[in-house]
């Protein structure tokens, strides 16, 4: 796809199936599902039983998105755009940053090579596999997450059902690596922490770009901190100065496929193993106590798991997607003794990441979005489901 093409392409078109849902995001009264490196789903939840279908943003490229205000921020290949989501019915890019993101490539068949890529022609979109007699310069491309690369900022995101009271932030779920403070939007890619002043709805400045090593995958802000998920720990760095964000501790852990949520003084880690992450089998659940401003970690048990990936916590309610296992809800109160204290589990489900927000949780799995009413934990209960509907 050219670039005039990527930089003319959002645009609002009618509701359309689910065949590829990414990572989710709720404000007010709607959720936000990513169709990976297609755009964005908006599906209205005023009615939670009957959550409606109302419309697709394309945004090509996307992969994550954060909302302040009613300005959603989102990737499209290697541009940041801003759009007005203020009225459904005139969606408007109002504002974009060119080339702030890696170049980065639809998944491939790695056990070939790659041909030549001018990138200067534009993005690519998609592949064809054929035999050519081509000089190939080898050179590392990244390609675009799925779930295991995917934190959300409950400090500031205080979202409401029923009224439908109007926030400023929004919520994403435990995969995301875009997150709001303040005046400012912070992502990461595999290797980098960008920086971006938000001045108005239309213009984003980008600050910096820091170095964090490599494999960073998630990110969580709360109490003026930045905590990212990365293949080998968990980095923390401190906001105080928002503009420059500044490393002050680290935790190192096996590698492995990492996102994190805080609770006061407790990070709940999932890590999962496999081939993606290179964590060989190790699937488990880390419950950390940080002291000293976050800067000392002492590990306080290991839970073993299935698969897990996303998580969510509200209150005492840990929510974790286990993979082949199923959404599992526990009772975290106590640090020590979480999987005695099993409230509910749904082994059927295969999901990666939830929101869970004022007794209700949003949960985005293989067979669709479905959605909990959880504010009876003893008769934890779906009423609502948007399937997923599989190309042949």
């Amino acid at each position: 796809m050219s670039y005039e093409e990527l930089r003319s392409a959002v645009k609002m078109t009618e509701p359309r199936e689910m065949n590829n849902p990414g990572k989710i995001y709720f404000k007010d009264q709607y959720i936000f599902i990513n169709e990976l490196l297609k755009g964005v789903h908006v599906i209205d939840v005023s009615d939670p039983s009957n959550p409606q279908n109302k419309g697709f943003i394309e945004i090509p490229g996307n992969v994550d998105i954060a909302i302040k205000d009613n300005i959603l921020y989102a990737d499209s290949y290697v541009d940041l755009v801003s759009i007005d989501v203020s009225s459904l019915s005139a969606i408007a890019e109002v504002g974009r940053v060119q080339k702030v993101f890696p170049y980065t490539l639809p998944k491939y068949n790695e056990k070939l090579p790659l041909a030549k890529l001018d990138e200067t022609k534009g993005v690519v979109i998609g592949w064809e596999e054929k035999s050519v007699r081509q000089e190939i310069e080898q050179r590392y491309y990244p390609n675009y997450p799925r779930w295991e690369n995917f934190t959300t900022d409950k400090s500031y995101a205080s979202s409401s059902m029923g009224g439908m009271v109007e926030t400023t932030f929004g919520v994403g779920g435990s995969m995301a690596r875009f997150g709001l403070y303040k005046d400012f939007l912070y992502t990461i890619n595999a290797y980098s922490l960008l920086t971006f002043k938000l001045v108005s709805n239309s213009e984003v400045n980008l600050l910096n770009t820091t170095n964090i090593g490599w494999n960073a995958e998630t990110l969580f802000i709360t109490d003026n901190h930045l905590f990212l998920g990365t293949q080998n720990g968990m980095i923390v760095e401190s906001l105080e100065v928002p503009e420059k964000p500044v490393q002050i501790s680290a935790y190192a852990h096996m590698t492995s496929c990492d996102p994190v949520v805080i609770k006061g003084d407790l990070a709940f880690v999932t890590l999962k193993g496999g081939t993606t992450c290179r964590g060989g089998t190790l699937n488990q659940l880390d419950v950390i106590r940080m002291s000293d401003g976050y800067t000392k970690f002492t590990l306080l048990k290991s839970y073993p798991m299935v698969g897990p990936q996303g998580l969510g916590i509200d209150d005492e309610l840990l929510f974790i997607c286990d993979g082949d296992a199923g959404l599992k809800i526990y009772n975290a109160a106590d640090p020590m003794t979480i999987k005695d204290h099993l409230v509910a589990s749904f082994p059927s489900i295969n999901a990666y990441d939830v929101i869970p927000v004022n007794n209700y949780l949003f949960m985005i799995g293989e067979n669709g979005f479905l959605l909990y009413d959880y504010s009876n934990i003893q008769d934890i209960k779906q009423i609502g489901f948007i399937p997923v509907v599989k190309k042949a």
